[in-house]
């Protein structure tokens, strides 16, 4: 799908359940999915959100299928996600999420492994049990890593892209290299739970989208957040010269989202 550079670009929050709103969106119109579902009745953010586990993989198949129906040809879903322990009982999300993707239709392109700082600690918690117990089959680590899954689209046609367009998109090596966005272990800090904006809200960093959306999309094209909470993704997808559709249920998060995107935000 070619497209020529215009200086502006639309932002559009849909206020309701992903399995509906997704419908309402233009099969292979997107040109990237940049997301985070909610994290399995996370203790500290989703507790009891889901009556059940094979309900939260009822919705992360829904999400897949309609993925891959919206999303163009050779084009990328990026998918923020870890697995959960909940109630002492770790949850194989990552796997699952991988199973239900490959299962719509999709490629396994890559995964990253996002590494928090070492000071933080919220959830997992567990090598405390070691210290009291220091003898084999007592250890369970604490976890300061996330994964960015990957998955692709069929094959992209680079020819596709117009050369203005493409070169309009030129990633900045210098910022590349010194990042060290090469690597399969991204290291960012993640946003606290006591952040102003996002407070309640498990956000990821701004600097995940940004990086996502320059990676894997071009100026002018358009970026998905299916579950887009606090709008990070919008916002990256506003400053990096792309459009952006957000998904959110929680109506709490429109006067969030407002507030990072501004006046650019349309809300239906």
């Amino acid at each position: 799908m070619k497209h020529s550079i215009t200086n502006a670009t639309t932002h559009t929050l849909m206020v309701g359940d992903c399995r509906d709103r997704l419908a309402e969106i233009e099969s292979e119109s997107v040109h990237l999915i940049v997301t985070s579902p909610p994290y399995f009745n996370a203790p500290f953010d989703y507790r009891n959100l889901f009556t059940s586990y094979d309900e939260y993989l009822s919705l992360i198949d829904a999400f897949a299928r309609e993925s891959f129906r919206v999303l163009d040809s050779g084009r990328i879903v990026v998918v923020n996600a870890d697995d959960m322990l909940v109630d002492s009982r770790k949850y194989p999300i990552v796997a699952d999420i991988t199973r239900l993707f490959l299962g719509a239709g999709f490629t396994y392109r890559d995964r990253i492994i996002w590494r928090k700082p070492e000071g933080y600690v919220r959830i997992s918690r567990r090598s405390g049990v070691l210290v009291q117990n220091p003898y084999p089959m007592y250890f369970y680590p604490d976890n300061i890593c996330e994964t960015i899954l990957i998955f692709q689209k069929g094959k992209f046609d680079y020819r596709s892209i117009d050369i203005e367009v493409r070169e309009s998109s030129r990633i900045d090596v210098t910022e590349f290299n010194a990042n060290k966005w090469n690597l399969s272990v991204w290291d960012m800090t993640n946003v606290l739970p006591s952040s102003k904006l996002e407070k309640g809200i498990a956000a990821f960093p701004f600097e995940l989208p940004y990086r996502a959306i320059k990676l894997f999309s071009y100026v002018g094209e358009t970026v998905l957040d299916p579950f887009c909470g606090s709008g990070t993704t919008l916002l990256a997808a506003l400053r990096l010269g792309r459009n952006s559709v957000g998904i959110e249920v929680s109506e709490e998060c429109v006067g969030i989202i407002k507030e990072k995107v501004g006046n650019a935000l349309c809300v239906r």
